[in-house]
């Protein structure tokens, strides 16, 4: 099979051979508290065993340290997104998130990532996806994963050369240094996600029998994200503890883990011993002014902030009576509240709409994200990557 007839067109932005190796066009960028190379879907394979092959190849997984590939070594830094076009009437953009692990071969394409989704319309047009459009950029963007579908808004002011994507600013998020150009985020609807619904296992609290600890309760939801999320006191735990310090607490994750197999079965979601949700949500009562204090694994690893969707879904948990969050929490009450979640690294604020008519429904979800592009060029591959992949599909078709 001659390689060159699966790259089209062979010009110097789409894939094309570079001696042993195929130099595919990428963008590498932070979206959010993630980083990861961006991809136009017609610039990867079709067929999905030879995409994963090549994103595999890309990152330099599965090896601890990523260190022959574009991965840095953990989750947060093992993200690739893939945006395309749609012709769908409600969407402008498709973006395909993949989950990678540093020493895993598992490319998971089931949750979602709300920190990459940040960085999708600032791809799309440095890639030449979309033209900008104004000083700001709005674009609708489907995630392909669960079906999530949010607005986002984008500065596109006018510099010597046109319109470009501006990335300086003044808004900070916590866990990223420095100030950026900031990116509104509007869900237009998140609840269940990945779930059957909102509250999955029709209850606002669940009470679970944990081995070696007795009966906890946990509240398992999903706003965005699948969440279980339990009170770190009932682990023993203040739930203020340094995300290095949980992730070396083995008598913690020996109960973490058990906990979150058993409500994934509640949850609907089957055995997710290999995937990547629900994530398990530590809360305890806020410290520095917030509305809760977390602590979020993702799901085997303690993250250092808290991922976008995550704390969507644990901002929902807080205004929901009945929750274990709510429990903890100290939010006001109203149709339009700012939820500021504590985490590792600061805090991280998600603004909520609550029907008034019904308190235990929530509208709306909007935040503030900022994204950067780090590097635009070729991430290389090995040939026989793309072309034995490619084989290895036809054959398994056959």
């Amino acid at each position: 099979m001659d390689v060159s007839t699966m790259i089209q067109p062979p010009d110097s932005t789409r894939p094309r051979l570079r001696g042993s190796q195929i130099a595919i066009p990428c963008w590498f960028m932070r979206g959010g508290t993630s980083r990861g190379p961006f991809f136009r879907a017609d610039d990867l394979p079709r067929d999905p065993i030879s995409r994963d092959a090549v994103l595999l190849a890309a990152m330099g997984s599965p090896d601890v340290r990523q260190i022959d590939g574009l991965g840095g070594g953990n989750p947060l830094t093992s993200k690739v997104g893939i945006v395309g076009l749609s012709e769908r009437a409600n969407a402008d953009l498709e973006f395909q998130f993949a989950q990678l692990q540093p020493d895993s071969d598992l490319v998971d394409l089931t949750p979602n990532c709300g920190n990459m989704l940040a960085a999708v319309v600032p791809f799309a047009l440095e890639a030449g996806l979309l033209a900008p459009h104004g000083d700001t950029t709005t674009a609708r963007v489907l995630t392909l994963n669960t079906g999530l579908a949010a607005e986002i808004i984008v500065s596109t002011p006018v510099g010597d050369s046109g319109r470009y994507v501006e990335y300086s600013g003044d808004a900070r998020i916590d866990g990223v240094p420095g100030m950026a150009s900031p990116i509104s985020i509007n869900f237009l609807d998140t609840a269940g996600s990945v779930c059957s619904a909102l509250l999955p296992t029709g209850n606002v609290r669940d009470r679970v029998e944990l081995a070696g600890v007795g009966p906890v309760d946990v509240t398992c939801i999903d706003n965005g994200q699948p969440l279980v999320i339990i009170a770190a006191s009932a682990l023993g735990r203040t739930g203020y503890e340094s995300a290095a310090a949980l992730n070396a607490d083995e008598e913690l994750t020996s109960h973490l883990e058990p906990l979150r197999l058993t409500c994934g079965e509640l949850m609907g979601l089957g055995d997710v011993t290999a995937k990547n949700y629900p994530k398990m949500t530590l809360v305890s009562p806020p410290r520095h002014g917030g509305a809760i204090s977390t602590r979020s694994f993702i799901p085997h690893v303690c993250h250092d902030s808290i991922g976008v969707l995550a704390a969507v879904t644990a901002a929902t948990a807080c205004v929901l009576d009945g929750t274990v969050a709510r429990e903890v929490a100290t939010v006001a009450r109203g149709t339009e509240i700012t939820v500021s979640i504590e985490h590792p690294a600061g805090e991280f604020s998600v603004e909520l709409g609550i029907d008034p008519d019904d308190p235990q429904h929530v509208t709306k979800s909007a935040l503030l994200r900022t994204a950067r592009l780090i590097m635009a060029g070729d991430v290389l591959v090995p040939r026989s990557t793309w072309l034995s992949s490619a084989v290895t599909s036809q054959e398994k078709q056959r």
